[in-house]
């Protein structure tokens, strides 16, 4: 038997696949992960079918089709006053977890120190780890999930290499506001700290407010990769394209790792999707559609021994359940899916030492029938 000295020896199965498979071993609701059971846009899946009849089905080229990354280069720009460069400044990723493995293992040398706010998508960490990066946490703490950057300033040392933002956040469904993005670009603006935001929920933000892109900082911009994902956006995490953003020389770096990573994306998606984009109210509509779930969601549950504060961002939702019982999250996300038949995620598992808030993540990327028969089981508890 060989001995394996591991590179990630504390790396496990992760939480998304160990709910999913208590799910479906317990025929449970299924709100742990974060997909939507409802297709795509019938257009663009016709657009994916005349993208293969028409040939399309060859590698593309390695930075991605030039006629989507000159759509997304407009899109980014309009929306956020920008000024990216299609043909150096914009990289088709196979999805935006792939960007960000590539822009960590681009950049990150052993010694190198990584801030990451907890909870935090759980990539990140052990990314970092592979390299021989050290994570440097900073705990946010529920119900809000603000950032103290008063905290942040005292763990920046002259070995931080990198910090990793995500707003909207996934897990907690907060944003960073205006006045958090003008302290981070003051924050950082004598330094040579790379900033990675992760914005894959750019496009599903609620009650008005808008989305705060690193983009729109000239100050973060100009140090910035910026990360989205069009799975999120279209309903269709299945097929794994994304994108990434980031100034010249930032990106000539990416693109030598990603060469030999991936080297290139889908091919005929990329098509569809560059074509499916030139109607703009394909994304722009999607803050009132997914709000629309939100609340139809929490308004089922309103009267539920459940208590929350509405998301403002992302399909997903915490709920408290301090009220109902003391028991640790993952336990009694565990409960919920085998007694009750409705599958969550436990917070804790993304948090610094575990830290148990008592709440649990619900995913309402779903159909009125499955937010209704999920409710009826919410209630009951």
């Amino acid at each position: 038997m060989q001995n394996i000295n591991s590179k990630l020896p504390q790396v496990s199965t992760t939480i998304f696949t160990i709910m999913s498979k208590l799910a479906s071993q317990h025929n449970a609701i299924n709100l742990s992960q974060g997909f939507p059971n409802f297709e795509a846009s019938p257009k663009l899946i016709d657009l994916v079918t005349m993208a293969m009849q028409k040939g399309y089905n060859q590698y593309a080229p390695m930075s991605g089709l030039l006629s989507l990354r000159e759509i997304i280069a407009e899109k980014t720009n309009t929306l956020y006053q920008s000024n990216y460069h299609p043909d150096t400044e914009v990289t088709v990723t196979s999805g935006a977890t792939q960007a960000i493995f590539t822009i960590i293992s681009a950049f990150i040398r052993p010694g190198d120190e990584v801030i990451v706010f907890k909870p935090a998508y759980d990539s990140y960490e052990p990314s970092i780890e592979l390299f021989g990066g050290t994570v440097i946490p900073i705990q946010m703490s529920s119900p809000y999930f603000t950032v103290d950057w008063q905290e942040v300033a005292t763990k920046i040392t002259p070995k931080t290499k990198m910090m990793i933002i995500n707003s909207p956040h996934n897990p907690s469904g907060s944003i960073l506001s205006e006045e958090d993005m003008r302290q981070l670009e003051k924050l950082l603006e004598d330094t040579d700290i790379i900033l990675l935001s992760d914005e894959v929920y750019e496009h599903i933000i609620f009650d008005n407010l808008k989305h705060q892109s690193a983009a729109k900082f000239s100050g973060l911009a100009k140090r910035s990769f910026i990360t989205s994902s069009f799975g999120k956006t279209f309903h269709t995490t299945g097929w794994k394209i994304g994108y990434c953003l980031a100034p010249k020389e930032l990106m000539t770096e990416f693109r030598k790792v990603h060469q030999f990573n991936v080297f290139c994306s889908s091919h005929p998606m990329q098509y569809a999707l560059g074509e499916y984009l030139k109607n703009t109210e394909n994304y722009l509509s999607l803050p009132a559609f997914y709000q629309e779930k939100r609340d139809f969601f929490l308004s089922l549950i309103k009267d539920s021994k459940f208590s929350f504060t509405p998301a403002s961002g992302t399909y997903f939702q915490l709920l408290d359940y301090s009220k109902i019982t003391d028991e640790g999250d993952v336990a009694f996300a565990e409960r919920l899916t085998k007694e009750y038949g409705i599958a969550s995620i436990p917070v804790s598992v993304f948090n610094l030492n575990q830290q148990d808030d008592k709440v649990l993540r619900f995913c309402f990327a779903k159909t009125e029938d499955t937010l209704k028969r999920a409710a009826q089981i919410l209630c009951r508890i």
